[in-house]
């Protein structure tokens, strides 16, 4: 079992900075659970660029977290082995071979039924690591947390890819099954900001002014009863959290979700059968105080815990 190998002996802020002190492995994939990997690559970004800094600023913000969640009673080590894997490699300004590479090595990660947990990076990243899910799962079930639908088209072939419309592109290559599936905090300014195209598509909808407006609990609910038990890719866009909570991100929308808010929703799903799950566009260069980073690096925290909580559910139905 691979768990964090920092000590109370030993201060926090020492070390090479691995996820959570997790192991730095890539040659050894026998007996893990599942694998922290930076994607350092923002040549999708359509604004602010700088999201390849945002690996290396989520694992620095990571140093203080601990394995376990008092919240939810669970040790994540007790239940499953991690590692930090480090990051692809990826090709800086071209993104149909920087897509190649991303999923060429994320292809036997899932092969050997092992969560990737990776970092942007932009959200163009996402689609490589769907290409690669969907080739062990078959079509996969998204649970998307974003400021922005990101099913943008462009009408010019010349550009196709970017990290506006990843979610259209994954419907389209029939990797992504949009009538099991559910964005939600959809918000901003814009003559269409792609509801219709989301709808369209057969994915729920749900905008920060709907998702406001239900309890939590129920907001939970409606996600698990949406995927049911199909195999879930989560993806979190730091731009879900208020600006004055992450600002550091290259698209920023005001009247956004307090960091509370996420932490709990994410808690709340504890229990669907995630497979595959990336947080990305933390852009630490327009955050000073890092906080965009250390909220990251916590989402990530309690997204481990809940597939963590679901094992030991499963190993107490076992006994």
């Amino acid at each position: 079992m691979y768990k964090p190998q920092a000590t109370y002996k030993v201060p926090g802020f020492s070390g090479i900075r691995t996820f959570m002190h997790l192991p730095y492995i890539t040659n050894d994939l026998e007996n893990v659970d599942f694998a922290v990997i930076g994607v350092p690559f923002d040549t999708g970004a359509s604004h602010a660029v700088g999201t390849r800094f945002g690996p290396s600023a989520i694992r620095e913000m990571s140093q203080r977290i601990r394995g376990v969640n008092p919240a939810l009673d669970i040790d994540i080590f007790e239940f499953m082995s991690g590692i930090d894997y480090g990051d692809l490699l990826v090709h800086p300004g071209y993104i149909e071979y920087s897509y190649e590479a991303i999923e060429e090595q994320l292809t036997p990660i899932f092969e050997k039924n092992i969560i990737p947990i990776l970092l942007g990076g932009d959200h163009s990243i996402s689609l490589p690591h769907l290409r690669a899910a969907a080739k062990k799962y078959g079509p996969v079930s998204l649970v998307h947390f974003d400021a922005h639908s990101d099913t943008w088209r462009s009408s010019d072939p010349r550009k196709k890819y970017s990290h506006g419309n990843m979610f259209s592109l994954a419907v389209d290559e029939g990797i992504v099954d949009p009538y099991s599936s559910i964005q939600m905090g959809m918000r901003g300014s814009g003559p269409n900001p792609n509801l219709e195209s989301s709808i369209e598509l057969g994915y729920e909808v749900l905008s920060t002014d709907d998702v406001k407006k239900l309890p939590i609990i129920e907001l939970c609910e409606k996600v698990k009863n949406r995927v049911g038990t199909k195999p879930v890719f989560l993806t979190f866009d730091v731009d879900f959290l208020d600006p004055i909570y992450a600002p550091g991100t290259g698209t920023p929308e005001a009247g956004g979700f307090t960091t509370y808010e996420a932490i709990q929703m994410i808690r709340g799903i504890a229990g669907i059968n995630i497979i595959g799950f990336d947080i990305v566009e933390t852009l630490p260069d327009r955050d000073q105080s890092n906080l965009t980073a250390l909220h990251a690096a916590n989402i990530i925290f309690q997204v481990l815990s809940i597939i963590a909580k679901k094992k030991s559910l499963e190993v107490s139905l076992q006994l």
